[in-house]
């Protein structure tokens, strides 16, 4: 094993011992023949052959299909003190989370750069999607400039369960609540992914910025759904949305 990551032309160092430790290739599992080893064994193998040249550009395809745990987890951390650029094809959600700063979108019709990774996209995405939802209804609610959180006596009711009665000054001020709460969250998406713009190549920021609006991005779309309930609850008792 030793002579394959040196190519056979030299004396492993500490850094060539330091990395195959670090993949699990300790001790006399160091002087074992390449001949010998188990599948699992071999793979990683063939992953540390590529790391010691410390190419310039890395590119992984479905790294996660073929390294068991413990293995992923140890690239992960290798990869997150990588210099060079890493380019990550994979299903894996986890995995592009903790490896890469941003994600190019192949949605059939179009391609897209995203920072932020998939966190940001998948709240993005969310919130087109939700926003479509409400224009498909022809009342959205437009976004209340300046609000940047929804306070807790504008949080919209749940829709009544089938078979349940109340007044339509009830459903009314609910549906008013509903889309004070909606701006809101709408506002603060906005102000986060205007964070997440800023933020520019610092990884660190991006991640927290992404983590949060991924979290925006659940509530504004639990937000929407109340209110579209409480919209068609209103339509039924015949309403007008414009007044809620």
């Amino acid at each position: 094993v030793r002579d394959a990551i040196t190519g056979g032309h030299r004396e492993a160092d500490w850094v060539d011992a330091a990395l195959l430790e670090a993949f699990w290739f300790d001790g006399d599992a160091q002087w074992a023949p390449v001949g010998l080893l188990s599948g699992g064994e071999r793979r990683r193998l063939q992953l540390l052959l590529t790391l010691v040249e410390r190419p310039n550009v890395l590119l992984l395809d479905e790294p996660t299909n073929d390294l068991d745990l413990d293995t992923l987890r140890q690239l992960e951390d290798f990869l997150e003190e990588w210099p060079g650029a890493l380019v990550v094809v994979s299903h894996d959600r986890a995995f592009l989370e903790r490896t890469v700063a941003d994600v190019l979108v192949l949605d059939g019709s179009s391609a897209g750069r995203r920072p932020g990774g998939y966190a940001a996209y998948e709240a993005e995405r969310q919130l087109v999607h939700g926003r479509r939802r409400l224009a498909a209804t022809g009342q959205a609610p437009a976004a209340a400039a300046g609000s940047t959180s929804t306070p807790a006596k504008d949080r919209p009711a749940a829709a009544a369960p089938k078979g349940s009665r109340r007044s339509p000054s009830t459903v009314r001020h609910q549906l008013r609540a509903a889309a004070r709460a909606l701006a809101g969250e709408q506002a603060r998406h906005d102000e986060l992914s205007a964070e997440l713009a800023a933020a520019g190549s610092d990884h660190e920021r991006l991640a927290v910025v992404a983590a949060e609006l991924a979290k925006v991005a659940d509530e504004l779309a639990t937000v929407e759904e109340s209110w579209l309930e409480l919209a068609a609850e209103a339509e039924e008792m015949g309403l007008d949305l414009g007044d809620a």
